[in-house]
């Protein structure tokens, strides 16, 4: 388990479209504001990737940090969506092997700019979500 300072902060691709859904939609869902969210692409995502070991020119996960550790992959994503109002359900999937959970993440992560298409930019959120951006 990796440790950091903030929490409760996201990484993620801003430049791929799903990726940025993802935020949009955790940002949406996310009643208590708890998620502050920061692109790789940007000063503090690409600080946060290198401490990770993530490469910041080709990223193949998200990283969660809650609770002072990080989470990648699918323990990443599961653990997000379990901290929304109504997922709760889904920290049970932690209990399938992260063997099975890992390539099937894998081979979304791998694939994500082919199927869903990749922004020329970072996207660009709303005036409300901005202030839970970390630059």
């Amino acid at each position: 388990m990796n440790r950091w300072p903030d929490d409760d902060v996201i990484l993620y691709d801003g430049v791929c479209v799903f990726c940025s859904r993802w935020i949009r939609y955790i940002a949406t869902h996310d009643v208590s504001r708890r998620f502050r969210f920061t692109a790789i692409q940007s000063d503090y995502g690409t600080r946060l990737a290198q401490a990770f070991n993530i490469d910041p020119n080709d990223p193949d996960t998200n990283a969660v940090i809650h609770g002072g550790i990080a989470w990648f992959k699918s323990d990443g994503a599961l653990t997000t969506l379990s901290l929304l109002p109504g997922w709760r359900w889904a920290r049970a999937l932690l209990l399938i092997p992260k063997a099975v959970r890992d390539p099937v993440y894998n081979l979304v992560a791998r694939n994500r700019y082919r199927i869903f298409g990749k922004y020329d930019a970072c996207f660009v959120p709303d005036a409300e979500m901005r202030a839970r951006v970390m630059e």
